[in-house]
């Protein structure tokens, strides 16, 4: 059974459970995206299903909340208020992507909410939208929001979501992850997703891949296949759970499994250091949206980190006490980043 591959995590600390809401997107009247032989409708649920079992089975301080565990329709709005009437700490919503013109297209992305700054993450965020079409009175419910017209989307462009941050590490996990099953990785991304607008925790939207793609198609609507996501979504999701326990001051303890401990996902994050200190980076990078590590951009500097201000991801590289050894990196990576400057941080807070 598949909840064997991964350890019970037990939070040190009795308490309000951590929730989680899954969103199996479309359903119903809705049928999402078509493939050849199935419905996004259907991926969507049985990955979502088979990801709350394994949270179920392996983390007792875990409650999982599901939008949908059936066939049914149900609004966007509603989606999202399901996840705060539940006092939800996260909202996964789970998605298959499709392209008219692309069917040779493969691989994951996620997404969290922001301008669409790239046509083709404005028609992901045009079609998952247009679900509010088969929704009574959306002109109302939505304000005139059209899904289909791109002036709408000009709204995005000032919503600061202040769990964005937290958003874009989960994003960040959940691509590393399928990376590390095998999946194509096509980054993280942002877009104007009305389910994510109204939600109030750390929020993003998963596309396992590209029905359009028959290939991507049959591997999606396999048993294995949806087995093989929704583990990788649990890695993720024990990786974030993990940090969030050790930020809230709890002992997230593994317990040990035929298959060993489930170890964190692996991407940088930024260095502790003791309380008071400062900490010197350097500053060479700034992107709207997080960079693949294997991002043309980045170099070849694989180690740099990133922090997020006013919705900027901005990379750095280095991490020192000392002054005399952040300026000598400085020097070295000026051939690659003529405009890099140093930056200080203390108690993980920018100050200069």
């Amino acid at each position: 059974m598949l909840w064997l591959l991964f350890p019970t995590l037990l939070l040190a600390s009795a308490g309000k459970p951590f929730v989680v809401v899954i969103d199996a997107g479309h359903g119903g009247k809705d049928p999402g995206a078509s493939g050849y032989a199935v419905k996004e409708k259907v991926i969507n649920l049985n990955v979502a299903l088979k990801l709350g079992k394994l949270i179920e089975k392996n983390m007792d301080d875990v409650k999982v909340v599901y939008t949908r565990s059936n066939d049914r329709f149900v609004e966007l709005t509603e989606r999202a208020a399901i996840a705060n009437r539940n006092k939800a700490d996260l909202f996964i919503s789970i998605h298959t992507n499709a392209l008219k013109k692309g069917s040779r297209v493969r691989g994951t992305e996620t997404y969290t909410l922001g301008l669409a700054r790239s046509d083709e993450n404005l028609e992901v965020a045009m079609r998952e939208n247009s679900a509010i079409l088969l929704e009574d009175n959306y002109l109302q419910r939505y304000e005139g929001f059209d899904p289909n017209s791109s002036e709408s989307y000009i709204i995005f462009e000032l919503m600061q979501n202040k769990h964005m941050e937290q958003s874009i590490r989960l994003a960040s996990d959940i691509q590393d992850a399928f990376s590390a099953s095998g999946r194509i990785d096509r980054g993280v991304r942002q877009a104007g997703f009305l389910v994510l607008r109204e939600t109030s925790m750390p929020s993003v939207l998963v596309e396992l891949g590209y029905i359009s793609n028959r290939n991507e198609e049959r591997f999606m609507s396999s048993s294995k296949g949806q087995e093989v996501l929704a583990e990788a979504l649990y890695r993720a999701f024990a990786n974030y759970k993990r940090n969030f326990d050790l930020r809230s001051g709890y002992a997230a303890k593994p317990v040990s499994s035929s298959a060993g401990e489930v170890k964190p996902v692996e991407r940088k994050a930024e260095a502790s250091k003791p309380s008071g200190e400062t900490v010197y980076k350097v500053q060479f990078l700034t992107a709207d949206e997080p960079l693949p590590k294997n991002s043309r951009r980045l170099k070849g500097y694989k180690d740099a980190e990133y922090y997020v201000e006013n919705g900027i991801c901005k990379y750095t590289y280095g991490s020192t006490t000392s002054l005399e050894e952040i300026k000598r990196i400085r020097r070295s990576m000026l051939k690659d980043f003529k405009d890099a400057f140093i930056v200080s941080f203390k108690d993980g807070k920018r100050v200069r």
